[in-house]
């Protein structure tokens, strides 16, 4: 995946690039999914702040690679906010890593 730039509002078009997904699985998410809802403003255009990219990628991570059904990741989702299930990461470890190295690289371009 690609780094996440550090802006405050990302488009749809950029999500969908940054997280691998096609637009309108990312319009049918926020229908399925209560925790992603972008800001919507003028002509009802999406902007997803860094966070909603984050769940974006995890959501991807819980259907494409572990293999969950929408149901079985929105419960999984549930639980991680809950903190029900302790074990259950919001991240994996392999996500975390990435996202820690793009911070990283970040902060050593602002100094």
């Amino acid at each position: 995946m690609p780094a996440i730039p550090a802006k405050r509002y990302f488009t749809i078009g950029e999500v969908s690039e940054l997280c691998g997904v096609k637009p309108h699985v990312l319009r049918y998410w926020e229908q399925e999914f209560s925790q992603l809802s972008p800001v919507k403003r003028r002509g009802n255009r999406r902007y997803y702040q860094h966070h909603e990219v984050l769940l974006v990628r995890r959501i991807r991570e819980l259907l494409y690679s572990q293999g969950f059904t929408i149901s079985g990741a929105r419960n999984r989702l549930d639980d991680a906010g809950t903190g029900s299930d302790a074990s259950s990461s919001l991240l994996a470890p392999e996500v975390l890593r990435a996202e820690l190295l793009d911070i990283a690289e970040l902060l050593r371009t602002c100094e």
